[in-house]
């Protein structure tokens, strides 16, 4: 007998579709079906309609039953395909999304709170696949933030360490202080910098994180604000980074560090540290020499409109950072954990001996470019459509920030050099504590009940 699963006319099947056709071709009833899978004959009657999504367990179920009448593979590809759609959906619903017409709709909305549930499974699958790296590590890790009745905001000194070494306790800190977020936190793309923000007044006790990374090539509300050509881009955008992470821990957080670590983004030791890791270095794939420095930094909230950097000023007045609009709402955190491994296996296995855009320079060419690539692969295969399932809805708000006042006629090759408005750290710090951390210790006690064995992750 033909297998059922494997009477597919190239369109992409709904779970009622493929049961629908699965039973026609066995000559079962409902009833019967019901009879040999265990599941209620009302509730294949409804999934057959489309009036109920079967669970994927339950779409299993079902499958495996008409597959053992027809003799066929309870592992064939349409029934694989045809399951792992389901559990995508599922792993959608279960997240807050809504799925209709094999679109993601989410339910926008501007409570911070849901916001975060959204995130929060990809958050706890960072935090698993970081466990047999970091767990053995706690004790030490705690050990280096601050108990809050040891602090005392007039002695607070901020100074930035910059983590190079991904082997050292730095890079170990600054990972698990990253696993904290209450968004999933990537490790960025291409050139990175990272630094801890450490309080040189209190033993170094971690005060907060920054990450820099290679900026996207287009980013159509930055781009417009500069106002360069597509040709000045290319030269020049080695001259930008992205600020991916950016933020405070406790009890610091709770004195408004934040905006401290903001701010130190456009410090001078930034700066100078760009220019010693990437200044006059042949990039990797252009393969030229992009004289690089530190104009710009980007960076885009975490949920929605922000207030930590609207209205964050600096010594003289300016916006630190100038809002110029927001992301479209796309990305792949909403793919996480169980369900990412198995659609990057599915496609792999979909998609053998395909050409990845992966790079040649990047080396192992054999593999994917990114998760986007991977999920692009594998909606592709299970007959979705990759760019309507990688908008989960969730737009964050962009922001600029100059390290120069020149930093666009510069970008645009119009100036010859740069007019840098950097600071140290330390004007930095000084200018921190005296326009927020003083008044904000004085109108509550927050920070002063911070335990840093509260931050436990694992142990």
């Amino acid at each position: 007998m033909t297998n059922a699963l494997f009477a597919v006319a190239g369109e992409p099947d709904s779970p009622a579709a493929v049961v629908r056709r699965a039973r026609a071709a066995v000559g079962w009833s409902q009833s019967r079906l019901a009879q040999e899978s265990g599941v209620p004959q009302s509730s294949i009657c409804k999934y057959e309609r489309g009036e109920r999504i079967p669970r994927a367990d339950i779409l299993l179920r079902l499958l495996r039953a008409l597959e053992a009448e027809g003799e066929g593979t309870v592992d064939g590809p349409e029934q694989r395909a045809a399951v792992l759609r389901e559990r995508v959906f599922a792993h959608l619903r279960n997240q807050g999304f809504h799925v209709k017409d094999g679109a993601v709709l989410a339910p926008v909305q501007d409570d911070k709170d849901h916001l975060r549930r959204l995130h929060s499974e990809a958050v706890g699958a960072s935090r698993e696949r970081a466990r047999k790296a970091l767990a053995g590590h706690e004790d030490a890790l705690v050990s280096r933030l601050a108990a809050g009745k040891d602090i005392d905001p007039r002695k607070i000194r901020p100074a930035l360490v910059h983590v190079d070494d991904y082997r050292s306790q730095d890079s170990a800190m600054w990972r698990w202080c990253a696993l904290h977020w209450s968004v999933p936190v990537s490790s960025g793309y291409g050139r990175r910098l990272r630094f801890l923000v450490v309080d040189e007044g209190h033993e170094d006790r971690v005060m907060g994180l920054i990450g820099l990374a290679d900026p996207v090539f287009a980013l159509k509300a930055r781009d417009a604000v500069i106002g360069w050509s597509p040709q000045q881009r290319q030269e020049r955008l080695a001259c930008v980074m992205d600020a991916f992470v950016l933020g405070a821990v406790p009890p610091y957080s709770h004195l408004l560090a934040g905006k401290l670590t903001a701010l130190l983004t456009t410090s001078r030791e930034v700066r100078d540290t760009f220019a010693e890791r990437y200044g006059h270095k042949t990039t990797r794939i252009a393969g030229r020499d992009p004289d690089a420095q530190l104009a710009l930094v980007t960076t885009a909230s975490a949920l929605g409109r922000s207030s930590l950097y609207n209205r964050l000023r600096t010594p003289d007045g300016a916006l630190a950072f100038s809002p110029v609009g927001f992301t479209a709402g796309s990305g792949d955190f909403h793919f996480s954990g169980d369900i990412y491994e198995d659609l990057a296996a599915f496609a792999a296995a979909s998609t053998p001996g395909e050409k990845s855009h992966r790079h040649a320079n990047w080396g192992s060419s054999g593999s994917f470019r990114n998760r986007r690539e991977v999920l692009s692969r594998a909606f592709t295969g299970l007959g979705l459509n990759p760019k309507k399932m990688r908008l989960h809805g969730v737009r964050r708000q962009i922001f600029l920030a100059p390290l120069a006042v020149n930093f666009d006629r510069w970008l645009r090759e119009e100036d010859q050099q740069l007019h840098w408005s950097t600071r140290s750290t330390a004007e930095l710090g000084r200018w921190w504590q005296e326009r927020w951390a003083f008044a904000r210790a004085q109108s509550t006690s927050e920070w002063r009940s911070f335990d840093p064995t509260s931050w436990r992750l694992y142990t």
